[in-house]
C-alpha cells in the first residue's frame, strides 16, 4: 500500500501522484511507440482506430463527464471537424495548419451553438444536440457544391514538411502521427483540469446553484465547455477522415453520436482512462464477434454466417450490464479491485456507494 503525504496545495493539481504512477505511464508510452514492431498491418490499424475513438472520448467526457452536461450531437462535431480540415488542404492548406484550424472551427462552432442551448438541463439538452447532429447531416447534403454531398470526398495523403503520410502506404507512421496527437490531448486534459477552468467545469457538474453562488458565470462555462468539447471531438474527426479515406453525410451519422455516448459511459466517465477503455470497446469490438463466429462456425462444421445487427445487440447488452451492475465503468471496476488491496483487510463495499448529485436546494428547480 502506497501512502501519499500532501502538504501543500500544489499536490492536489500535480500531474502525477507519484513518481511509480509517472514511471508506469512513461512505460506505457515507450510500448505504445514500439507497438508497429509488435503487431502487423491489420491490428496497428486497429490500434490507430482505437486512438482516434479515444481522442473523440477525451472531447465527449469533458462535456459528459467533468461537466456534467449530456449530449447527442457529438457527430455533427466530428464531421464539421473532417469537412474543414479535407476542404482546407483542398485549397492549399498544409496539413500542420488546416488540421488545428478544423479542431479550431468545431471548437467555435460548438460554443457558439452552446449559448442558445445553455439554459437547458437533462433530456432537454440531449434532444437538442441530437437535432444538431441530424440538422449536420442534411446540411452536408444540401451544400452539396462545397461537401460532394452524398457522393463525399476523399482525404488527400497527409504531408508534413515533404513527408507523405498515408493510412495505406505507410501505417506506422499514420500510427505514430495519430499516437502524437493522443498524447497532446491527453497532456491538454490533464492540464485543463488542473486550472481554474476545470474546478469550474467540476461546480456546473455537481451543482449549479452552488457553482452560481461562488461566483461562476455558468453560461459562459457551460459554453466553454462545448467549445473545447467540440474542439478536440473536431480533431478526431478530421483523423477519421484520413483514416476512412473516402466519407460523406453517412460516415458521422447518429449512430456515431450515441455510439460515443455509450462509450464513455462504458468505459468511465470522468476520467481519461475512462475514454481509453471505452475505445478500446468500441474498436476490438467487431472483431472479436467476428472472431468468435468463426470459432463457433468452426465447432460447429458449418459456414460463417453474419447476423444483421448482432454487434448493436452485445453492445447494448454490454451497456445494460454495466448501468445495472457496474455505473461506474470499467476504470470504476479497477479502481475497486485496486483499493481491495491497497485496503485488505480493512475494505468496506459501502466504501462506493452511489451518492446523490444535486443538493436539497436543487430539488425545487
Amino acid at each position: 500500500m502506497r501512502t501519499v503525504f500532501k502538504t501543500s496545495y500544489d499536490a492536489d493539481i500535480r500531474m502525477f501522484k507519484h513518481g511509480a504512477q509517472a514511471g508506469w505511464y512513461a512505460l506505457l508510452l515507450v510500448l505504445a511507440v514500439v507497438l508497429p514492431w509488435l503487431f502487423n498491418t491489420y491490428w496497428l490499424g486497429e490500434a490507430t482506430n482505437m486512438l482516434i475513438w479515444a481522442i473523440a472520448g477525451m472531447g465527449l467526457m469533458i462535456l459528459v463527464g467533468q461537466t456534467g452536461q449530456a449530449s447527442l450531437g457529438h457527430a455533427a462535431f466530428l464531421a464539421i471537424g473532417c469537412y474543414a480540415n479535407v476542404l482546407l488542404q483542398m485549397h492549399g492548406l498544409p496539413f500542420v495548419l488546416a488540421f488545428p484550424l478544423g479542431g479550431l472551427i468545431a471548437g467555435l462552432a460548438g460554443f457558439f451553438i452552446a449559448f442558445p442551448m445553455a439554459r437547458l438541463h437533462g433530456i432537454y439538452l440531449a434532444i437538442g444536440t441530437l437535432a444538431l447532429a441530424i440538422l449536420i447531416d442534411d446540411l452536408i447534403v444540401i451544400a452539396e457544391p462545397l461537401t460532394a454531398g452524398v457522393v463525399g470526398l476523399f482525404a488527400p495523403d497527409i504531408s508534413i514538411f515533404g513527408l507523405d503520410i498515408n493510412r495505406y502506404g505507410n501505417p506506422w507512421l499514420f500510427y505514430w502521427l495519430v499516437l502524437f496527437v493522443t498524447v497532446l490531448i491527453v497532456l491538454a486534459y490533464r492540464n485543463i483540469l488542473r486550472s481554474p477552468l476545470g474546478r469550474s467545469f467540476a461546480a456546473v457538474r455537481d451543482s449549479e446553484v452552488s457553482a452560481r453562488a461562488m461566483g461562476v458565470n455558468v453560461a459562459l462555462t457551460k459554453a466553454t465547455a462545448f467549445g473545447v468539447s467540440a474542439g478536440i471531438t473536431g480533431l478526431a474527426g478530421a483523423l477519421m477522415g484520413h483514416f476512412a479515406g473516402i466519407f460523406n453525410n453517412e460516415t458521422f451519422n447518429i449512430i456515431i453520436s450515441i455510439q460515443l455516448l455509450l462509450m464513455i459511459v462504458i468505459g468511465g466517465l470522468g476520467s481519461i482512462h475512462g475514454a481509453f477503455f471505452g475505445a478500446a470497446v468500441v474498436a476490438l469490438l467487431p472483431q472479436a464477434i467476428a472472431i468468435g463466429r468463426d470459432v463457433v462456425t468452426g465447432w460447429l462444421g458449418s459456414s460463417s454466417v453474419a447476423i444483421p445487427g448482432l454487434e448493436s445487440a452485445i453492445f447494448g447488452f454490454i451497456l445494460i450490464a454495466f448501468i445495472l451492475f457496474e455505473p461506474l465503468g470499467i476504470y470504476g471496476r479497477w479502481i475497486k479491485i485496486r483499493t481491495y488491496f491497497e485496503l485488505f483487510p480493512f475494505y468496506r463495499k459501502d466504501m462506493f456507494r452511489r451518492q446523490r448529485s444535486y443538493l436539497k436546494t436543487e430539488r425545487m428547480r
